[in-house]
């Protein structure tokens, strides 16, 4: 160990410096600092199961691989990120320490300087390339009606750090290259500012998507259907290129006013409220379509409209085709009940299929727990506002006949859709889709379009403060 340092920095006090030596207080300096460690359990388990030798300092001492991990550090803020939470400065100081030729005059020196430097190069080397290569928060942890499947960082990728052999090309490797995240990378380089916003809370957007680029949630799939919600739009997607487009309405958010500031939630908010009606972050699979649907009515609208607006007008309930039920039947003469004192889990409604129901002529299905899906709507003038976060969670899509014909193509269930779709007094159909078609509701709010020009949407979700808040709150942690 001696031989091979004082080659290196030509400090004599590492002249009789041994593993022996280095050992105890190279664990002593591990326990004190376990508390401060992003991953305590897995660095103390590798270097207990390495003899507590100190691989990084040793295997990277040679040449400038030391200083390159210091300069990489240094420059995270390229990625909206805080060098202080990857303790650079602190590091850069080490290694600067360690190479100098008279700064160590001790062996005693000399142990803690290496023991220092080498946690803190574990600890900062994890953290770097996992906030690179999976983000630094994990949005399930963050958001309540996040259901997207995402991949976080395990013990294997994170040993990967103890076994680089060239340090750069590897920091070169987590680098996240697509175009998007390149392109809002330059814009926080070159200081753009978001027409209409502040510095900060231009600052804020840009930082938060490049976030959200860095979460391992997108599409592994070639064909897909997409939805951005504060873009209020689908895309079908197909090897890298939208083949279709089209405006959407979604669920109601608590943002709706559009205020957008940069008000935090309070330290003792520690996981997001979401308004009851915003549509939720998911991934899953488009499995059938229902042509002519019924609405079986949540408990929730039955509660607070429908039945509400039953007690105004008596005959509400015919004039809408709603049936209302109890206990599982039927009810015969719904203009003769009482509504307005009638219990609130007493009935259930169903509106029948026709040109005025609220799912339209066409649903799309995929599983998830939130009872959310695509369809079709008799209320088309929405689609003519900017403003579209007005529904009460469901996507509702502008020309869902497009959507059934990309999703099942021109074959006879196409055909099949069409003609149901366009029949008078219908029954409802369901047709089962021929190969699942992957279906994503996202959330992003800054992008760079076809041409390289960034596109900015509202934060009608709040979500970009709730994610804000929550990488403040860690970066100075």
């Amino acid at each position: 160990m001696a031989q091979t340092i004082y080659k290196v920095n030509k400090n004599k006090a590492f002249n009789k410096v041994t593993p022996e030596g280095f050992a105890p207080v190279f664990e002593k300096i591990l326990a004190e600092k376990k508390k401060s460690l992003q991953n305590p359990v897995q660095i103390t388990s590798f270097y207990q199961q390495n003899g507590m030798d100190p691989v990084l300092v040793l295997d990277h001492m040679a040449g400038d691989d030391l200083k390159t991990i210091a300069a990489y550090l240094k420059k995270s803020g390229e990625h909206g990120l805080d060098p202080k939470m990857f303790q650079a400065e602190q590091i850069n100081n080490l290694v600067d320490k360690f190479y100098s030729k008279d700064a160590i005059k001790t062996p005693e020196e000399a142990y803690q300087n290496m023991a220092e430097l080498e946690v803190m190069l574990a600890n900062s080397l994890i953290n770097y390339t996992n906030a690179l290569q999976y983000g630094v928060i994990s949005p399930r942890k963050i958001y309540a009606r996040y259901y997207t499947e995402t991949k976080r960082p395990d013990s294997a990728s994170m040993n990967k750090v103890f076994a680089i052999s060239n340090l750069k090309t590897f920091l070169d490797s987590v680098q996240p290259k697509s175009p998007q995240y390149l392109a809002l990378q330059k814009a926080l380089k070159e200081n753009v500012q978001v027409p209409g916003k502040t510095p900060e809370e231009t600052d804020r957007i840009l930082k938060v998507n490049l976030e959200r680029l860095r979460w391992k949630n997108k599409p592994s799939q070639s064909k897909y259907v997409i939805v951005n919600i504060p873009d209020y739009r689908l895309d079908v997607m197909d090897n890298g290129n939208s083949i279709m487009n089209m405006k959407v309405c979604v669920g109601e958010g608590r943002n709706i006013d559009r205020a957008d500031n940069l008000v935090e939630y309070d330290e003792s908010d520690k996981k997001d409220r979401p308004f009851s009606r915003e549509t939720p972050q998911l991934n899953s699979m488009i499995y059938s379509v229902q042509v002519n649907p019924v609405w079986n009515i949540p408990q929730s609208i039955a509660t607070k409209e429908i039945m509400v607006k039953a007690a105004a007008d008596p005959y509400y309930l015919a004039n809408n085709n709603i049936d209302a039920y109890k206990d599982g039947k039927v009810v015969d003469d719904p203009e003769t009940i009482d509504w307005a004192s009638a219990g609130k889990d007493d009935y259930a409604f169903k509106q029948r299929p026709g040109d005025d129901n609220a799912l339209g002529k066409i649903k799309f299905l995929f599983k998830n727990n939130s009872s959310v899906y695509l369809h079709d709507t008799p209320a088309k003038l929405a689609f003519n506002k900017p403003m579209r976060a007005v529904s009460h969670g469901c996507v509702r899509v502008e020309r869902p006949l497009d959507l059934a014909n990309a999703i099942f193509g021109n074959g006879d269930q196409y055909q099949k859709i069409e003609k149901f779709m366009g029949m008078d007094n219908p029954d409802p159909s369901d047709i089962q889709v021929p190969k699942k078609m992957p279906v994503y509701l996202t959330y992003i709010t800054c992008w760079p379009d076809a041409n390289g020009r960034l596109q900015f949407r509202p934060d009608v979700y709040g979500l970009d403060i709730v994610l804000f808040a929550h990488l403040n709150k860690f970066l100075t942690a």
